[in-house]
């Protein structure tokens, strides 16, 4: 199975079902502090404060850079990407700067499929601040090849009225700010920015190894960051529980 190519910071939990061709993994540790704000919110995580925000327009060349810096090709477009697997790790090995472009267009003209959470890292007084996680947060209907894909086509538990239900598509964190808790304060600002976006209620798909794995194979977020804020299994499937938040 092809999965995106992705970065975050791993730990003993892990994230979600990954395929071949990902270059970077998911985020995992606790965020000590509180998360305040209806929009932003500042969180304190090892070492530091980030400020999470709804990603927008003026977010696009941080968040072009934070790709950039992980190394990660695929700029969030897997989910939206028609072809078969073997032609996504093509186009990732070959033309990346596709990719980057569909993103850069879809968050420019606010299209869901560029909906997200971003967390951003404190410079001085005057400084702009840095882009160092990123959080996908769309609408199920964006995202119906994840819901397709093998593991997770026709789910009991995805039936029924799916108006409302956004999915934390994947996760990614700058190298220098893994183990920090960066995805759990990614995943608490999903949780208080989605109800604006018109969610009632957030679902994530992670996998939950029972043996530590490369940070590659952890890109939709770790089980952990997902506890830390209140989402609860609604299919036990191992290793790939599904979780959801009602919001």
């Amino acid at each position: 199975m092809a999965g995106e190519a992705k970065g975050a910071d791993s730990g003993a939990d892990s994230g979600a079902d990954v395929g071949a061709g990902a270059v970077a993994g998911a985020v995992a540790g606790a965020v000590a502090g509180a998360v305040t704000g209806a929009v932003t919110g500042a969180v304190t995580v090892t070492g530091a404060e980030i400020d999470t925000a709804a990603a927008g327009p003026e977010h696009r060349a941080g968040l072009v850079g934070l790709f950039g810096a992980t190394g990660s090709p695929c700029y969030c477009r897997f989910f939206h990407f028609d072809g078969t697997n073997n032609e996504w790790l093509a186009r990732c090995a070959q033309e990346p700067g596709e990719n980057r472009r569909e993103l850069e267009r879809a968050i420019d003209s606010g299209s869901d499929e560029a909906r997200g959470v971003v967390a951003l890292a404190r410079r001085e007084a005057g400084g702009q601040p840095e882009i160092v996680g990123w959080l996908k947060v769309a609408p199920a209907a964006v995202v119906r090849k994840a819901y397709e894909r093998r593991l997770y086509k026709d789910l009991p538990c995805f039936s029924g009225d799916r108006t409302g239900v956004f999915l934390i598509g994947c996760a990614l964190v700058h190298p220098a700010w893994r183990r920090r808790g960066v995805a759990t304060a990614l995943v608490a600002g999903a949780v208080r920015v989605a109800p604006a976006w018109g969610a009632r209620a957030l679902e994530a798909l992670p996998r939950r190894p029972k043996e530590p794995v490369a940070d590659e194979e952890l890109w939709t977020g770790p089980i952990s960051a997902f506890a830390a804020n209140g989402f609860v299994e609604v299919h036990e499937m191992e290793p790939y529980p599904v979780l959801r938040r009602t919001l």
